[in-house]
């Protein structure tokens, strides 16, 4: 009842923690994060990125190659670098030139570099630029910015606010078209998402892929950020082979390859420090993350998230499931396997939902079922363990405590049961002439050397599989057939019987100086007798009642003047085989209308 409580108490627990997790505070969160970049990662092996979104990558390679031009040199590059690059993909009719490098300053030792970058795209409206928006700050107005920014307000605005913003100064204002392209981590610092507009008091600050949605009507994204659905594959070409192409006379390209397609110029190159954490790695380029929002936009493939607050009642169901496993006593291994079949079956569902582009956050409601289990499993663990040790340190009064923990591992010995009728059989051993021998001689004496004798008999009662009773008094009760399972338990108690009777023998030498009549008597009986633990609430004892318990005291009784060992007839034929009896008739005891047939049993010789 107490072990039924507490995985009630556990369940109450883990459920409030559940309803806080997934109604409020959502610190679960990140196990589904987590485990859904784990899916991502091997998903994206299979999902190759669209051919018409292209990258000019600035890796590397282009840096070497670049850096032994005298009309380039070292990074920073001159800005009419770019402008040659945009005028050499813009003669093949791109749907879209995108940079994802910033131009907010002015180059100051080479103004006439920042002057051929403007006249390049004088006349184009498809290059998009990029800014950032820096933590707040005193800034400009939103509203008197260039309406090139795409910046709109909605119903709510302010009309006062505010923001700061590194904006593309380098190029004429009518040409600032373009879009964010802040880094947006989760509180893990991975990115896994991508921005779609930054509202601040109203007004929307669109990110470079909702800016390219809108001028080119691709599917509407509502929320304030995208979940990004990873690619892998892209197109990346060498920007040094793109520049160096165009600045030769013969070109070995194709004169169509950038032709109706998406071109994004930026940087993969480790020392260019535009590398960060994402579900598909710790160092991961800027370009290529950006490159997979637009393609997610233009293609409408994103990934759409199923609220957390859905699988709350998974996780509350689970744990109630648990509760109830364990309160009933299922196997442990059971509910484990179980759970793994369930945590599979989960795993395969966020997989086909992620190929269906919907991301289904099941890993935190399984994490919250397997928390309740190991939780659980370890209070079984430690009930188990309490209950072992009580049950061991209770039967070893009455058995070998060698084989106590084996018969409880094997379910023999349980508390639990209630008592039951079992054929067993019952010994009583009783010594003659301990009353003269105690009147003769010191108590303390006599108590040393009862214990002695007693230590020496129950060994014996232990080594031959039998169950010590009690004592009574200068007497000894024992019984074989319980708790431990033996079908043997009338052979085993005679075996018992006559080693005890050979112990005796070699005891009385100790008492030659004592000149005392010292003997036992030995009755045994097999039959049906109730058999557990009983007692009251305060007070149990593992015993036998009936009226076997009654007989085999009788027939101790009769073992004066005719054999220090006698059985009954029904113990006798038990194992008539495996000993010889000699027949001592029958004789009335107290109590019982039938007359008692008596055999005092030998070893048999061979």
């Amino acid at each position: 009842m107490l072990r039924k409580l507490s995985y009630s108490t556990l369940f109450l627990v883990i459920a409030a923690l559940i309803v806080l997790d997934f109604g409020w505070l959502h610190y679960g969160a990140i196990v589904d994060q987590r485990f859904g970049d784990v899916l991502q990662r091997q998903l994206a092996q299979s999902r190759p990125a669209s051919k018409d979104i292209v990258i000019i990558d600035i890796d590397q390679k282009s840096l070497e190659e670049m850096n032994e031009k005298a009309e380039s040199g070292s990074w920073p590059w001159p800005r009419s670098i770019h402008g040659e690059m945009v005028q050499y993909i813009a003669a093949q009719n791109p749907q879209a030139i995108v940079f994802d490098i910033l131009f907010n300053e002015p180059d100051t030792f080479r103004p006439e570099h920042d002057q051929i970058l403007q006249e390049s795209i004088a006349d184009l409206k498809n290059v998009y630029f990029p800014y950032q928006k820096l933590p707040d700050g005193d800034g400009k107005k939103l509203g008197e910015l260039p309406k090139s920014l795409g910046i709109l307000p909605n119903a709510s605005a302010n009309k006062e606010a505010r923001a700061t913003l590194l904006l593309p100064n380098v190029i004429q204002q009518d040409k600032w078209q373009g879009g964010l392209i802040n880094f947006n981590a989760d509180s893990d610092g991975i990115g896994r998402y991508y921005l779609a507009n930054a509202n601040v008091d109203g007004w929307l600050i669109p990110s470079l892929p909702e800016r390219l949605a809108r001028d080119f009507n691709w599917p509407v994204h509502d929320a304030e950020r995208t979940r990004l659905n990873w690619q892998t594959g892209r197109q990346h070409i060498p920007f040094s082979d793109i520049y160096l192409a165009a600045n030769s006379e013969q070109s070995n390209r194709p004169s169509n390859e950038f032709t109706n397609k998406i071109v994004l110029i930026g940087t993969a190159a480790p020392g260019l420090q535009d590398l960060r954490p994402t579900s598909m790695g710790q160092l991961y380029p800027g370009v290529e993350i950006l490159a997979t929002a637009i393609d997610n936009r233009k293609h409408g493939d994103w990934l759409r998230e199923i609220q957390r607050i859905y699988f709350m009642l998974l996780a509350l169901t689970l744990c109630g499931l648990l509760a109830w496993g364990f309160a009933v006593n299922l196997n442990t291994m059971t509910l484990a396997a179980g759970m793994l079949g369930i945590t599979l079956l989960a795993a395969l569902s966020m997989w086909l939902g992620l190929k269906q582009t919907y991301f289904l956050p099941l890993a935190s409601a399984m994490a919250w079922a397997w928390a309740y289990f190991w939780v659980a499993a370890l209070v079984s663990y430690l009930a188990e363990k309490a209950t072992r040790e009580h049950a061991i340190a209770l039967f070893s009064r009455f058995l070998d405590s060698r084989v106590v923990g084996e018969l409880i591992a094997s379910g023999e010995i349980d508390l639990n049961k209630p008592a039951e009728a079992r054929e067993i059989t019952v010994l009583f051993s009783d010594i003659r002439g301990f009353t003269t021998l105690s009147e003769s001689h010191d108590a303390a004496y006599i108590v040393q050397l009862l214990n002695r004798y007693f230590t020496l008999q129950v060994e014996i009662i232990f080594k031959h599989g039998g169950t010590l009773d009690k004592f009574i008094g200068d007497a000894i009760m024992a019984f074989w057939g319980a708790p431990a399972n033996d079908p043997e338990h009338a052979r085993h108690a005679i075996e018992a019987a006559l080693e005890m009777s050979q112990a005796l023998e070699k005891f009385k030498l100790e008492l030659k100086d004592l000149n005392a009549n010292f003997d036992v008597g030995i009755g045994i009986h097999t039959g049906s007798a109730v058999v557990g633990f009983i007692g009251s609430a305060s007070r149990l004892d593992y015993t036998v009642i009936g009226d076997t318990v009654n007989l085999s005291s009788r027939i101790e009784g009769l073992t004066k003047d005719k054999a220090r060992i006698l059985v009954s007839d029904s113990t006798r034929a038990a194992c008539a085989e495996h000993f010889n009896f000699i027949e001592h008739g029958s004789h009335s005891v107290k109590g019982r209308e039938q007359a008692v047939h008596l055999f005092e049993p030998q070893e048999k010789t061979q």
